[in-house]
């Protein structure tokens, strides 16, 4: 067993990020060059976006009707039993819709995208790709960060319009509020600052799945066995980055839109 070394661990750390950091860089500076692979684009569009969708809804539907249901208990006791759909779509849009959506698909994708690319390099067909003139980079790392960011947009909206019919079925079933009041409540008091941090999120936390799947699939040794050790570091790392980047961003756009000193 070797000798802990805290420099060389510091070096090695520092070095990770500043290849995720190149990674990143070159995947946003392809979508500007040719060839663009228009076809490989599409089909991580239809695995990442179609394939997740099923997920996505099942999670923002549950989400929307325990929120609901948690948050109906509280508001009771003050008599404002009607701001249950202020409350739900306030909630998903703002923060549980973004962050859930990211949560899930960092699970289903990075993990994908960690266990293909992987394969391929232990597999030495992208240092074939390589050989034969064509750069991994942009046939492999673009589309799908391309991808999954454009896809977690629309996801993330569709995970929001879920969640808000299960806290409207859970309100009207269970807690005996009228539609129309759920439904005014919801839509009357959402303001550009909601809508703006529901949208920004999304993208920016689709880019991180991306490209943090694709920098642990491309950075595998050791045959199979690296592997399985880059898809779970690849879910860890995704998710744990998603958690941190929402503080940071619902910092800065509360302080742009002036709602935080």
């Amino acid at each position: 067993m070797g000798i802990f070394d805290p420099v060389e661990l510091v070096k090695t750390n520092v070095l990770a990020v500043q290849d995720y950091s190149l990674l990143a860089g070159r995947s946003i500076q392809n979508v500007f060059k040719q060839p663009r692979y228009v076809a490989d684009t599409l089909q991580q569009a239809d695995l990442i976006g179609v394939g997740s969708l099923p997920i996505v809804v099942l999670t923002g539907f549950f989400t929307g009707a325990v929120l609901a249901l948690q948050s109906s208990a509280a508001l009771s006791k003050f008599g404002m039993l009607s701001l249950t759909g202020q409350l739900v779509a306030q909630s998903m849009v703002r923060e549980l819709g973004p962050v859930l959506t990211s949560l899930m698909v960092a699970g289903r994708n990075a993990s994908g995208m960690a266990s293909e690319l992987g394969s391929m390099k232990v597999t030495e067909q992208i240092d074939a790709m390589r050989a034969l003139g064509t750069d991994p980079t942009k046939k492999l790392v673009t589309p799908r960060v391309f991808s999954t960011v454009v896809m977690m947009f629309f996801l993330t909206i569709i995970s929001d319009l879920v969640g808000l019919t299960g806290g409207w079925i859970c309100a009207v079933l269970l807690l005996g509020l009228d539609s129309s009041q759920y439904w005014s409540q919801a839509y009357q008091n959402l303001v550009n600052e909601d809508v703006t941090m529901g949208l920004i999120k999304p993208l920016i936390f689709g880019f991180i799945i991306a490209t943090v799947g694709c920098y642990y699939g491309l950075s595998t040794k050791g045959g199979t066995q690296g592997v399985g050790r880059a898809t779970t570091q690849a879910v860890v790392a995704a998710s744990v980055l998603i958690l941190v980047v929402d503080f940071f961003v619902t910092r800065l756009i509360m302080a742009w839109f002036g709602s935080l000193v």
